[in-house]
């Protein structure tokens, strides 16, 4: 496994889109702290890109490097090798690729200009949706052997959780307006992992108001440490449950 993963980590570092990836994300940061005076400003600059950018870039570069690694996986699986070996030794490249890219492009300056603990949490939010879009990406790419299908997928995906998720849940509260229904929005949130990382960050930069009427209710369940390991375990779920259906769904597909 970890020769497979070696092989994997230095080709995908090697790749030209994962270098802009990682340069775009550096000017992008850079640029939003040098052109604000304010830091919180700057951090909600920074909050668009890794709520938007990090899983777009993460889910369709890793969905294409899947389908672009097929004659290799199939090299690898006629030897003696195993198949969940293969899996996540692919997974485990991949999310350190991405992950470095996001630590290199917007960790650095989060580090140096933001309060320490805002920049951890925004640090290890941004790593864990790299993380969880990979997975994402992994499992798109086993519903499928059409790669043009696989890549649509993976955008819906991400279309869904980024924009359409949002827009159902308010959909769901203002139709149910005359009701006390703030618990269920609260645990609708658990089931998008960017609304997660919005919450835990908003809350952190205590602007918790910019999430409307549910932002006392958010402020209740997340805001304490209890509800911050909870919801990190609720995007560790994320991780490993899509990444467990792919890597079933690979033991036992016919390449």
């Amino acid at each position: 496994m970890m020769q497979v993963l070696k092989y994997v980590f230095i080709d995908i570092l090697k790749n030209k889109i994962v270098i802009a990836y990682t340069i775009m994300l550096a000017l992008f940061s850079w640029s939003a702290f040098g052109l604000e005076d304010n830091a919180t400003k700057g951090l909600l600059t920074i909050l668009n890109i890794v709520l938007l950018t990090v899983p777009l870039v993460s889910v369709l570069f890793s969905t294409i490097y899947v389908y672009n690694s097929n004659e290799f996986i199939e090299l690898l699986v006629s030897h003696p090798v195993k198949r969940s070996k293969i899996w996540k030794a692919l997974f485990v490249g991949l999310s350190l690729n991405m992950s470095a890219a996001y630590v290199i492009g917007v960790g650095i300056p989060l580090l140096l200009f933001a309060e320490l603990g805002t920049a951890l949490i925004m640090l290890v939010a941004g790593i864990m949706l790299s993380i969880i879009f990979v997975s994402v990406a992994f499992l798109c790419s086993m519903l499928t052997r059409d790669k043009a299908k696989g890549i649509g997928i993976s955008i819906m995906a991400w279309l869904y959780f980024a924009l359409l998720f949002d827009g159902l849940v308010l959909f769901l509260f203002f139709q149910f307006a005359d009701y006390p229904i703030e618990k269920i929005v609260v645990g609708l949130s658990a089931l998008s992992p960017i609304d997660l990382c919005r919450i835990l960050i908003l809350l952190r930069l205590d602007v918790s108001a910019m999430m409307g009427i549910t932002g006392a209710v958010f402020q209740d369940y997340f805001g304490n440490n209890w509800g911050l390991l909870l919801s990190f375990a609720l995007l560790i779920l994320w991780i490993f449950v899509p990444f467990y259906i792919s890597l079933r769904k690979f033991k036992h597909k016919d390449l």
